[in-house]
């Protein structure tokens, strides 16, 4: 049965399922070399080559082989399609590929080479890649130390890089294309995704800014009320009535009086508005805040589209860039 097997199986039918692996090894094999026999037994020189050589064994191979040859080669083919629906039925049972009629597509060399029409008889030779893949899992090669396996393995990495690149060039030249259309992508954008989940948007900035201000203040509280306490300072000391008050008597002390009770009073403002940050209060006001601020930022007019549009286009065209870079040329090199 010629897929992996990714589930252990029982000592029973894992010899069951060895003994079908050299089945299908053995007659396979027969079957190419009828196959290659029979189609250098239809060359005239070659036939009467082996006619003058071996007249008896021409005889009973021309009489017992070559004229019961469709019915010889429908036998093969017989078993072959019989493997085919047993390692499909497996797969399926196994849960083994995403769909269950994966199974021919991942294993086309199998079904193409059930195909007993005369002309599709040559893809019988693609069972060889069957008769590979069995010999390796059974651990009797290891086609990965080939040297014919590492060139393929190479080109192949290749050709498919190559085509996945074009094609993800090409969605990304169709997205382009669509957004130099004219249509608004940034409306459809704020419509559908941004929209439905604004009140969700705008308490997670509200809770973010609550926690970002009290974590500020929580770690920086002396450096804030220092700054309160010189802010005040300076700007009492600039203040020509009280510089006119310290030139009274006793004019120094009260300014110095009125300046500590004014820097108390303001640092206790201070402090009292920034830890009224957990409030209820403050929770609403800070909400009404973002949506305000995120009411404007939704709102566009064709400038603003122009210029999102723009950026979207020189984002994919940057991609594009990155994808054209030939991944395999610098890894070979």
């Amino acid at each position: 049965m010629p897929a992996t097997r990714e589930r252990s199986l029982s000592p029973a039918l894992e010899r069951i399922h060895l003994a079908w692996d050299l089945l299908i090894i053995v007659l396979v094999i027969a079957n190419l070399t009828l196959l290659l026999f029979d189609s250098l037994f239809l060359l005239a020189p070659l036939n009467a080559a082996f006619e003058a050589a071996a007249p008896g064994l021409h005889a009973a191979y021309d009489q017992h082989v070559h004229a019961r040859f469709i019915a010889i080669d429908l036998a093969f083919v017989a078993v072959f399609v019989l493997d085919v629906l047993l390692g499909w039925a497996v797969a399926i049972a196994e849960r083994r590929y995403h769909r269950w009629f994966f199974y021919p597509f991942v294993h086309w060399y199998d079904v193409l080479g059930c195909i007993p029409v005369g002309g599709f008889r040559l893809l019988r030779i693609l069972r060889v890649v069957s008769l590979l893949h069995r010999l390796h899992r059974l651990g009797l090669i290891d086609v990965r130390r080939w040297y014919l396996y590492g060139v393929i393995a190479k080109y192949y990495d290749i050709l498919l890089e190559e085509l996945t690149d074009r094609i993800a060039i090409r969605m990304l030249d169709n997205v382009q294309a669509q957004l130099r259309s004219g249509e608004s992508v940034s409306t459809r954008l704020v419509e559908r995704v941004v929209r439905p989940r604004q009140q969700a948007l705008i308490h997670e900035i509200s809770q973010r800014l609550e926690a970002m201000a009290g974590n500020a203040y929580a770690h920086n509280r002396d450096d804030t009320l220092r700054y309160v306490r010189g802010l005040v300072g300076r700007t009492l000391a600039e203040s020509p009535e009280l510089q006119r008050l310290a030139r009274l008597p006793l004019g120094s002390q009260v300014s110095r009086g009125l300046e500590a009770s004014l820097s108390d009073l303001a640092c206790r403002l201070v402090n009292e508005a920034l830890e009224g940050l957990q409030s209820a209060e403050f929770t609403a006001l800070v909400e009404h805040l973002a949506e305000s601020g995120f009411e404007a930022w939704l709102r566009t007019d064709p400038h603003t589209e122009q210029v999102t549009e723009q950026v979207l286009v020189d984002m994919l065209e940057l991609l594009k860039e990155q994808i054209a870079v030939k991944g395999w040329q610098q890894r070979y090199q």
